[in-house]
């Protein structure tokens, strides 16, 4: 191949500057010719691409965001729409994409690889939800930035005797939750894949209030809860002065770690080499520490499994 596309779509992640970075310098060692489709599927639909040089990307891995912007497309769910993101890749010359993105990212390459666009995947979502990597690019620095946040809300908090509730991005998915929780050493975590009993925690709360552990920090995943309304429960319940949180979009962003920009450039380099080889309909990622790439339909099928055993550790940990 001698012309690729890099896109970056969905809910954006602090390291896909990196990646960003890591295909345009990659390609460019090959020979080939990047283009940076703007906004996503949007950008490819209307034709909204600009030449990406190696000195445009120089020292943005370590930036958060995207400098291609992000967006989602519901007109890529459409035929047309999806007939109108291949005619650009044609008008424009391009042989392959590389789309950044979560599930809903991939479903788009899968598609127009399926129409004769070979279409690379990279996990770019901090919910670690895409079942055929063990971390997605993001993860690691939206986890690392959701456990310093509530190690600064902690110390409010015992300032005051009060218990808080802080509720993590994650979707269905409660690695976030399950994560932060044991790296801040949260008291509780409530996550969608197990079952929890608000009657039973507001039990243990005047347990340990008895005890003279007048804080407690619950960590709660979006999927499985609201935040106001738990802690509404649990005042309601126990008669404790209740705070609660909701992190947000700070985890998106901020500086990338080093794991993720790492993991970011390994991942899109082996991008690269499989669209200069013109294989496409693959997706890349991690798995015991190595780069692996899977077929797109086979990891878009794949049933994510929850890390039970590190949340059982963390519960052997805390039941004292």
């Amino acid at each position: 191949m001698k012309k690729i596309a890099v896109l970056t779509s969905g809910g954006d992640t602090p390291v896909m500057n990196a990646a960003i970075y890591s295909v345009v310098r990659m390609a460019k060692s090959k020979g080939m010719d990047v283009m940076g489709v703007l906004r996503g599927y949007s950008g490819l639909i209307n034709g909204d691409l600009t030449e990406l040089l190696p000195e445009q990307v120089e020292y943005i891995s370590n930036q958060g965001g995207t400098i291609l912007k992000s967006a989602r497309c519901l007109e890529m769910l459409t035929d047309e729409g999806k007939q109108k993101a291949v005619q650009t890749l044609k008008d424009f010359g391009i042989e392959g994409l590389i789309v950044i993105g979560g599930d809903g990212s991939f479903k788009g390459a899968r598609a127009l690889t399926h129409m004769g666009v070979p279409a690379i995947g990279l996990p770019g979502t901090i919910d670690n939800d895409i079942a055929y990597t063990d971390y997605t690019l993001g993860f690691d620095t939206a986890v690392n930035t959701a456990a310093q946040e509530i190690a600064k809300i902690r110390t409010t908090m015992v300032s005051h005797d009060r218990i808080c509730v802080v509720e993590i991005m994650g979707r269905h998915c409660g690695d976030m939750a399950l994560h932060t929780g044991v790296a801040a050493e949260a008291d509780f975590i409530i996550v969608p894949e197990v079952e929890f009993d608000l009657d039973a925690i507001c039990e243990e709360i005047m347990a340990r209030t008895a005890r003279g552990r007048e804080t407690s920090i619950i960590a709660l995943s979006e999927g499985a809860g609201d935040s106001k309304e738990v802690a509404d429960y649990i005042r309601e319940k126990t008669g404790r002065d209740m705070k609660h949180v909701v992190l947000g979009y700070t985890q998106r962003g901020g500086e990338p770690t080093v794991f993720d920009r790492i993991l970011a450039m390994k991942t899109g380099a082996r991008a690269v080499e499989l669209l200069e080889q013109g294989i496409g309909g693959r997706v890349v990622g991690v798995r015991n520490n190595e780069i692996v790439d899977d077929d797109i339909d086979e990891a878009l099928a794949m049933e994510l499994k929850f890390n039970y055993k590190l949340y059982e550790q963390y519960l052997a940990m805390t039941n004292y």
